[in-house]
């Protein structure tokens, strides 16, 4: 959709779709790609990071910046960027309470997302080759497989930082693969969106009071260089992945989203709703905690639900909703589309 055909009911859904993104992103087993899939804005969203080029830097040097804003889609990618901000700040930090509090529930909810959105992208899917039937359980198989790996330990070396950047973003583009989780494998989902993120507020509350104490503070200066680095990485993770996500679309589509329905369906595993969290430890058999005084998140212990207990039925009422979740996100694109002038 050209960016000046969208009208304002249409520029607020996009930040509140910027939200949702951000939101699912951090939560360990969603993908926002899932939520930019099934709002039917994937494939815009792909293509206007690829337009983030040496065109684009070109346009950008020589200040043209009007022609370089219509370019990138810049009014899409700030709408959706804002949201993801908002996000940031305030929706996951309710989401985060609501896992504390009503953990079953909230996985629950996300299950049934996943389900809703199997179904959106596979009623529309034709093409049931061989050959994509195959990209469907290798994608399966590799989402299963990646639920199923030991994390490792915790690694602030730069390097890896700002690899765990490029690969933390993934779940942003390629939908079912979780950026979150991925991190929780990498041993750093503490460290980057926890610690960090908190030297960071920290940091903000102090200038605000103009406090610059935290400068002789070589613990919160190292979280924050390591914030910074985590950022570039998700930055080029973003415009690189976009690239290769863009081409393969573009040539080879209906293996792209068999690999995705396989993604999906392999994450399953992740947001299994009945499993008992499994917190690193040290050699004396206690648990290890974080900066904040926070129980380190090591994996999951799944099982499967005690149907003699009333919380058992609330979470299968709490899938339902999430299914239901996702077919309304359909309906109100379709309905958003018949609505537009042709």
């Amino acid at each position: 959709m050209a960016q000046n055909t969208r009208t304002f009911s249409d520029k607020f859904f996009l930040v509140i779709k910027g939200l949702a993104m951000g939101a699912a992103n951090k939560v360990p087993g969603v993908s926002g790609g899932v939520v930019a899939f099934v709002a039917g804005f994937y494939e815009e969203f792909i293509h206007s990071l690829q337009k983030i080029n040496l065109k684009a830097f070109k346009l950008f040097i020589n200040f043209r910046f009007k022609s370089f804003w219509r370019y990138i889609n810049g009014r899409f990618l700030a709408l959706l960027i804002l949201g993801m901000l908002i996000s940031y700040f305030s929706v996951s930090k309710i989401l985060d309470y609501l896992i504390i509090h009503y953990e079953l529930y909230v996985w629950a909810a996300f299950f049934g997302m996943i389900i809703g959105s199997i179904y959106y992208i596979v009623k529309d899917f034709d093409d049931w080759s061989k050959r994509n039937i195959c990209f469907i359980i290798i994608g399966t198989i590799v989402g299963i497989s990646i639920s199923l790996l030991e994390p490792a330990k915790e690694n602030d070396n730069l390097f890896f930082v700002f690899f765990c950047g490029i690969i933390g973003v993934s779940g942003m583009t390629l939908p079912g693969l979780s950026g979150s989780f991925i991190l929780i494998l990498f041993g750093n989902y503490v460290l980057l969106l926890v610690d960090a993120v908190n030297a960071l507020y920290d940091t903000i509350a102090d200038l605000i009071q103009w406090d610059l104490s935290f400068i002789e503070n070589a613990k919160r200066l190292r979280l924050l260089q390591v914030l910074v680095v985590f950022s570039l990485g998700s930055i080029t993770g973003l415009v690189t992945l976009s690239h290769f996500l863009g081409y393969v679309l573009k040539h080879y589509k209906n293996a792209t989203f068999a690999a995705i329905i396989g993604f999906i369906t392999g994450s399953l595993g992740v947001v299994w709703p009945w499993k008992h969290k499994m917190y690193k430890k040290n050699n004396l058999g206690e648990i290890l905690i974080d900066a904040q005084g926070n129980p380190i998140l090591d994996n999951y212990d799944r099982y499967l639900p005690d149907l003699t207990i009333i919380p058992t039925y609330a979470a299968f009422f709490f899938v339902l909703v999430g299914i239901g979740i996702v077919l309304w996100l359909e309906w109100y694109g379709k309905k958003t589309l018949k609505t537009k002038p042709t």
